[in-house]
């Protein structure tokens, strides 16, 4: 029976990095998300990535549970088993939704929202909502932000009693929410983000705004990042946030 500290060969380490780094490509996740979800310190999983630290197996059996994949090719590799074990059903604090009752929502967005830096420009950028057969639930990643550093993923609540989506971004406590009315027939979201806005030094204020997330085939050319008035898709993303209060999917009250 192998220790769970042992080394494994070079030619294992090499394969698996290369394994490792396929899916994060393919899922568009960062190594600091990675990090996180199989417990490791992201200066870890650099080192053996970078195949300047061999992976042990206590370390490629923590990155397997949380990629749901096997990166062992040895016959003695055991299949990952998914954390909470549920299968095709969500945890009850998200909603206890099966795959096939939420399979509607998968996809692939372009989310637009007021720019926070300039009150005449839109900010946009992708999502995916996705299905984890690890988490045993829909997660969403974020990419194509201008502000990169910033890029969120999560996992996404569908409660039955609110008839509303949720998104959801934890990292040690801190929250970031995004409350979405159900899909409109053609796939639209609209709801309400909320969120800090990031000042000067340490300075974090709250913040909320309205929210559209867009199927990427309604938008023939789809453009990122911060969207002015001469951009060509500023007119339909200004529609679709003016949308999101006039319906109203949201409300924004006075002071």
């Amino acid at each position: 029976m192998p220790t769970p500290d042992k080394q494994l060969s070079a030619e294992q380490s090499r394969q698996i990095a290369d394994t490792i780094r396929e899916e994060i490509a393919r899922r568009r996740i960062s190594r600091q998300s990675l990090a996180e979800l199989a417990k490791l310190s992201l200066s870890t999983l650099e080192k053996v990535l970078g195949g300047r630290r061999p992976f042990t197996l206590a370390t490629t059996v923590r990155l397997e549970q949380a990629l749901g994949v096997s990166l062992r090719k040895t016959a003695d590799a055991p299949a990952p088993v998914a954390p909470n074990g549920n299968g095709d059903i969500a945890p009850d604090g998200l909603g206890a939704y099966s795959r096939r009752a939420v399979a509607w929502i998968e996809g692939t967005y372009v989310t637009v929202r007021p720019s926070f830096g300039d009150k005449d420009a839109i900010f946009a950028y992708r999502t995916e909502i996705v299905w984890d057969t690890v988490a045993s639930s829909l997660v969403f990643h974020e990419s194509e932000r201008q502000d990169a550093a910033y890029t969120q993923y999560g996992e996404v609540a569908v409660p039955n009693q609110s008839g509303h989506i949720y998104l959801v971004t934890n990292r040690h406590g801190q929250y970031r929410l995004i409350t979405l009315a159900r899909p409109a027939i053609s796939g639209e979201m609209y709801g309400i983000i909320t969120t800090l806005l990031a000042g000067r030094g340490s300075l974090l204020t709250p913040i909320a705004a309205p929210i559209a997330y867009l199927p990427i085939k309604m938008i023939p050319s789809p453009t990122f990042g911060r969207i002015s008035q001469s951009d060509a898709n500023y007119a339909v993303y200004r529609q679709h946030l003016r949308r999101t209060v006039d319906e109203p999917f949201a409300l924004f009250l006075p002071g």
